[in-house]
């Protein structure tokens, strides 16, 4: 099982971007699928999480300018990010808490690579 990420990338204050995350793999079943950000000197933070009952939490600092999604089918979680400011520069990690298939599996948390998201002023 892997989180595969992509998009980020360099953006203007004011513009947007689009990061996904597909979790491949064995894959039994997928409960919480959601984005983390860590700058330098700091421990990582929840940007947004979307889980399995269809409810979506996200940090105070992205409300109303962030959305996530999911795309059940394709074991894809999206990170609409409008508005963006300078301080939401960051590298974004996807997260995801899955079953793996096979017998005498258990439900572990996975990450993916990092992504940069660059907001210039």
């Amino acid at each position: 099982v892997q989180l595969q990420a992509s998009g980020g990338g360099l953006v203007q204050a004011g513009g947007s971007l689009r990061l996904s995350c597909a979790a491949s793999g064995r894959i039994f079943s997928i409960n919480n699928m959601g984005y983390y950000r860590q700058t330098p000197g700091n421990p990582r933070e929840l940007v947004a999480v979307f889980n399995r009952g269809g409810s979506a939490n996200y940090a105070d600092s992205v409300k109303g300018r962030f959305t996530i999604s999911t795309d059940n089918a394709k074991n894809t979680v999206y990170l609409q990010m409008n508005s963006l400011k300078p301080e939401d520069t960051a590298v974004y990690y996807c997260n995801a808490e899955i079953l793996p298939s096979g017998s005498g599996s258990a439900w572990s948390e996975y990450w993916g690579q990092g992504t940069l998201v660059t907001v210039s002023s």
